[in-house]
């Protein structure tokens, strides 16, 4: 069964067509990546998919319910990464939290092994304004947990983390899915990319390629290839407006 099934979805930002025809799906309980360059759409087709941006969307399945027409349904359907830069500084982690959700006995249970893997318990009291880069990164990865969705949105969630806690964070996420969440992630890397069950290659606002499950399999054993391939593919469809 697809917890998402997504046709025809396009993205206007400005005078530019971010996102052109998208159309995808995302089985339940798998972790779903999309990579591409600088500039591919990945974050407008994650912002649009989670009610963030206007779209025009042929039709927009989560969990069997059509919300191509409900932004507001569709922003409550996932959990989704505000970029870290944009918390609220004046805000603590637990006062964060508290704004997503009042029952402060839910956020560990719901954030699961994310929430040990970052060290969450250690910024509750922190002033979101006095977190360093990495910090706020955790605060914000987790706080797309802490709400009622098992199907959540990260949009490049291992910017600013050390290796350890990026390292860390790619086995809860793991974990996590194994668990039953549903996990879409924006990437950059080629190691988190070889960690998802499947997934899209963006360039120029379309899917250049998708990924299965051989192929990531593949990835996995000869990591160096792997790199090499996609690396070259994103090459030849990267546009830096």
């Amino acid at each position: 069964m697809n917890a998402i099934e997504l046709r025809d979805m396009s993205v206007r930002r400005g005078r530019t067509m971010a996102v052109q025809s998208v159309s995808l799906d995302v089985p339940q309980a798998r972790w779903f990546g999309v990579i591409g360059a600088n500039g591919s759409g990945k974050t407008s087709l994650l912002r649009a998919l989670a009610g963030r941006l206007e779209c025009t969307v042929g039709s927009c399945l989560v969990h069997g319910v059509d919300l191509a027409g409900d932004r507001k349904a569709r922003a409550d359907a996932f959990g989704f990464m505000v970029p870290a830069e944009n918390l609220p500084g004046p805000l603590t982690a637990q006062q964060l939290f508290r704004l997503i959700e009042p029952g402060e006995e839910r956020w560990r249970p719901r954030a699961g092994p994310v929430w040990d893997a970052l060290q969450i318990e250690r910024l509750l009291s922190r002033r979101i304004a006095t977190c360093s880069a990495g910090m706020r990164q955790r605060i914000a990865v987790a706080a797309a947990f802490v709400g009622a969705s098992s199907t959540i949105i990260l949009d490049e969630p291992f910017n600013w983390l050390d290796p350890v806690a990026a390292t860390d964070l790619r086995s809860a996420l793991r974990e996590s899915v194994i668990q039953g969440v549903t996990l879409i992630t924006a990437l950059h890397d080629m190691i988190s990319l070889a960690s998802c069950d499947t997934g899209i290659l963006l360039g120029k606002g379309k899917i250049i390629e998708a990924i299965d499950e051989k192929a990531l399999e593949l990835g996995r054993k000869d990591p160096f290839k792997f790199e090499i391939g996609i690396t070259e593919v994103l090459r030849l469809n990267s546009v830096l407006d």
